[in-house]
Parts: structure tokens; C-alpha cells; sequence
């Protein structure tokens, strides 16, 4: 099956030879990996994938229905007590064996993810695949370092704990970030002992689909980790709903969250849920001012805006307000490389379909004409692909459309704060609760405001710093759950609590 462009034929069964824009050719499967083949939809229904630097087609994929979803949770089903029961340490060498399959491949992912995403090449590389290697391998080392615990309750009885993995876990992946969000899910959940069906999100599934072939080669027993491409509202449902699942973990839209929720309630499935942000940065005068703009800036336009957590809100303190805003719009003019993202030198490539852009491009126009005061950019660049400029706005009131929703893309919106008490009112003023930002080198005052954040995670002169062994996730209608670090452990086990009577009498 040639691809539209055609760079794609066919080299081996559902799979596709592909010519990256960097001249790299390579096999692409296009199938649904279940039981460690790739194999055909049972409707043989496809999806079409977009690049979005240049609008032309890249590859056809098979899609899910819920009958292959049902042939998927089967094989993980089946897959999950054998490795359960395989010693703790094995499944670290299979995930450390993952870890090295990765590395030798991170160019490669990189390319897809830069290719069928729009995002630079560079930040794929640098960014997404250096965090994906340490998450694997961060995980393969925690296998065999989940503990139970003793309580002591009776000189003659013994009460232990037990962490035990939850069964089969259902995943869903946004767009953003492909490959280092199938990571920050399959990771964790396997080195505990459950099995997955992952599905990616249908604009960006390529670089998912390709890990199929490193679980083949790391010997990954079968049914333990499947992988589907499908439609959200097909595959995803059916993912949400089943009666054999156990365990859903989901990023993305807070409104596509709260569907999840309540088809995960039909059998009271465990839930984690890392939804929508709208996060802030709070910038005091007497912040460093540099460190501050460059923080702000990568804090709300890095990924092109796409990022769940991005700092888009930036309230500064009043007197400062102009020497921030003459700062900010002089460093954003000097960031304004968009372009082709394998294009050496570009920092901000393409939003990755041509709805989300034009679901930005709204966004921007309803700023212009709710009295918003544009300070920089607002345009489409380009006749074709995806770009947009990136885009300042000033002068907000918290009444605008820009201020109160996630727009996920390059638009940050930046307003005035008299005193802590109004930063911090502000701040909060948001039915999410992701992240946010404080810049000030009073370091009591940062740690007071921390506290009174309402938010999953707070960075102090810093913005988006994630780190594999920190924990993220959010509050309010951001979700709740944890991913990375020691706490991923506890959503993909339960505690059980086992009493033993050693004499006592009744």
C-alpha cells in the first residue's frame, strides 16, 4: 500500500517502506500489534495519517473497531497471570532490554514523532526520546524494588501487605507527545506486573506502532503490552467500557476525560486522569529577568503550545509589567524561527492537524475581538502546513475567552498583579490545576506561594522541567493520579493486607 506521496511501498505484510523528510528510509508496520503480530482490523478500516509541515499524506494505518479491542483485552488477559508470576527482577531485564532497544532506535523515533507530529526534530530528539530511555530505564530498575510492608498489631499475629499488580490496563495517549507518553504509561505498568493495550491517539500513531517491533526483538512474552491505533470515541470507548479491563489511564481533553469516568464506572475500573491545564506563572520584580523571559517563553510556547502543562497564563507584578513585556517580545522576535521540522535551526514547528490549527487561529482572532492588546505575531505562516507565529498577548481581563481556556497552542496571554494575595487569587482563578510557575529570588515568599497554589506541580524560576522521577499530574479538572517516579508505582498496584493468627485466642 503506497503512501499518497509516494514515498511508501510495500515491503513485508502490514508494513510499509517509508522515506523520512531526512532522507532516512525505514520499514513502517501499519497494523494492530495483539499477541506480539501485527494483524489486520477486523473491518479493515483505516486512518489516514497527515504531515502536518506539508499537509500531504504519509501512511494509511489499520483502525481499531471494538471487536478488535475485544481480541486485545483477551490477550492481555491471558498474558497477565504468567507475568505476574514472573520473578520481579526478569521483568526489570525485559524492560532493561526495551531501554537498550530504544536507544539504538532514538533518531528513528525521533524522525517519526518530528514527521507525523510537526514538532522540530531537535526537540523530539532532545526532549521526548531522552525522556522515553530514562523512563524505561528508570522503570526496569524499580521492578524489583516493590515492597510490602509489616504491621504489628498483636504480639501473637502477624499482618503484612502486599503490593500486587491491578491486571489488564487500558492506556490512552495523547498527540503531543507519542512516544515519551506511551513510555511514562507502558514503563510503570509492566514493571509491576500488569499487562497493557495501549492506543494512540489517530493523528500521531506511527512512532506506537513502530515500538512493536522492538517488543518483538526484546522477547516480550506475548500479550503483555498490544497496541492499537483507532478513533477515540471507537476504540478509545471501547477501551474505556470493557468489563475485562481493570485499570484506565488516560491524557488528554478534560471533556474527553469525563468520558472516560463514566464508562470506567460500569465495573468501577481503577482511573488515572491527566486532563486539560491553563497553568500560570507568577513574576515578581525582583526576579532574574533574563533567566525569567527564557523560563516564561520555553514555559508556554515550547512544543508549539502543545503541551498540557504550558504556563500560558503569565501575571506579572505591576510596576515591572512594561520591562517584562519589552523583555518577553524581544526574546519571542528572537525565537520566531518556525518552519520545516527537520529545517536545521528551527525552534517551533508545525500544530499537528489542520482542525487544531484552526481551532488556534480562532482562539486568536476571539482575543483580538474581546479587547486583548496583540503584542506579537497572530498569523499563519506560510501558503502551506500547519504554522502559526508565536503570539503575545497583553492587557487581559480575566473575563476573556484567551484567559480562561486551553488553547494548546503558541498563544501565551500576560497580565498584572498588585500584591502575593491578588498573584496568587489569580492564579487559582482557573477550573484546572496542572502546574504553575513562581519567579522571584525571594526564596520565603516562593515557598508561601507554592503552598497556596492550587496545583499538581509548582516550579520556582523554572517552567515544564519534568523530570522521570518526579511525579506529575493535577487537581481540580485536570484530573487526579500520579504518573512518574515511585508514585507511578501505586496506580498500577493495590495493597493487600494479609492477618495471620499465630496462637491468639478468641
Amino acid at each position: 500500500m503506497p503512501s499518497a506521496n509516494g514515498n511508501g511501498t510495500a515491503v513485508e505484510p502490514l508494513s510499509i517502506k517509508l522515506a523520512l523528510p531526512n532522507g532516512v528510509t525505514y520499514n513502517q508496520p501499519t497494523g494492530l500489534f495483539i499477541n506480539n503480530e501485527f494483524v489486520k482490523s477486523s473491518t479493515e478500516e483505516k486512518i489516514t495519517v497527515i504531515d502536518p509541515a506539508t499537509e500531504k499524506e504519509i501512511a494509511a494505518v489499520y483502525a481499531a473497531s471494538p471487536a478488535d479491542i475485544d481480541t486485545a483485552v483477551a490477550a492481555a488477559r491471558k498474558a497477565f497471570k504468567p507475568w505476574k508470576k514472573l520473578p520481579a527482577a526478569k521483568r526489570g531485564d525485559y524492560l532493561l532490554k526495551l531501554t537498550e532497544l530504544i536507544d539504538r532506535d532514538r533518531e528513528l523515533f525521533a524522525a517519526i514523532d518530528a514527521w507525523d507530529n510537526g514538532k522540530t526534530y531537535e526537540e523530539a530528539l532532545t526532549i521526548d526520546m531522552e525522556e522515553a530511555y530514562h523512563v524505561f530505564k528508570y522503570y526496569s530498575g524499580f521492578a524489583d524494588k516493590i515492597f510490602g510492608k509489616t504491621i504489628e498489631t498483636h504480639p501473637q499475629k502477624l499482618t503484612y501487605c502486599l503490593q500486587e499488580p491491578l491486571g489488564v490496563c487500558a492506556q490512552i495517549i495523547p498527540w503531543n507527545y507519542p512516544f515519551m507518553m506511551l513510555a511514562w504509561k507502558v514503563a510503570p505498568a509492566i514493571a509491576c506486573g500488569n499487562t497493557v493495550v495501549i492506543k494512540s491517539s489517530e493523528l500521531t500513531p506511527l512512532s506506537v506502532l513502530y515500538f512493536g517491533k522492538l517488543i518483538q526483538q526484546a522477547g516480550i512474552p506475548a500479550g503483555v503490552i498490544n497496541i492499537v491505533s483507532g478513533l477515540g470515541g471507537v476504540a478509545g470507548a471501547a477501551m474505556a467500557g470493557h468489563m475485562d479491563v481493570d485499570k484506565v489511564a488516560f491524557t488528554g481533553s478534560t471533556a474527553t476525560g469525563k468520558k472516560i469516568m463514566a464508562a470506567a464506572s460500569n465495573n468501577l475500573k481503577s482511573i488515572t486522569l491527566e486532563c486539560g491545564g491553563k497553568s500560570p506563572s507568577l513574576v515578581f520584580k525582583d526576579c532574574d529577568l533574563e533567566q525569567t523571559v527564557k523560563w516564561t517563553y520555553l514555559g508556554a510556547i515550547g512544543n508549539q503550545g502543545e503541551v498540557c502543562s504550558a504556563t500560558t497564563r503569565i501575571y506579572v507584578e505591576d510596576d515591572f509589567y512594561d520591562t517584562f513585556m519589552e523583555a518577553f517580545v524581544a526574546y519571542t522576535k528572537e525565537m520566531d524561527k518556525v518552519g520545516l521540522p527537520f529545517e536545521e535551526g528551527n525552534v517551533q514547528g508545525a500544530q499537528v492537524s489542520e482542525g487544531q490549527f484552526n481551532k488556534v487561529m480562532a482562539y486568536i482572532e476571539k482575543g483580538n475581538a474581546e479587547g486583548a492588546k496583540l503584542y506579537y505575531g497572530g498569523e499563519r505562516r506560510g501558503t502551506s502546513g500547519y504554522f502559526i507565529s508565536p503570539t503575545v498577548f497583553g492587557d487581559i481581563t480575566e473575563d476573556m475567552t484567551i484567559v480562561k481556556e486551553e488553547i494548546f497552542g503558541p498563544v501565551v496571554v500576560i497580565g498584572r498583579f498588585s500584591d502575593v494575595d491578588d498573584a496568587v487569587e489569580k492564579a487559582n482563578n482557573t477550573v484546572y490545576g496542572l502546574a504553575a510557575a513562581v519567579f522571584t529570588e525571594n526564596i520565603t515568599r516562593a515557598h508561601q506561594i507554592a503552598a497556596d497554589l492550587e496545583a499538581g506541580v509548582v516550579w520556582i524560576n523554572e517552567s515544564n522541567d519534568c523530570h522521570f522521577g518526579i511525579p506529575f499530574g493535577g487537581v481540580k479538572q485536570t484530573g487526579f493520579g500520579r504518573e512518574m517516579g515511585p508514585y507511578a508505582m501505586d496506580m498500577y498496584t493495590h495493597t493487600k493486607a494479609v492477618q495471620v493468627n499465630l496462637g491468639a485466642n478468641l
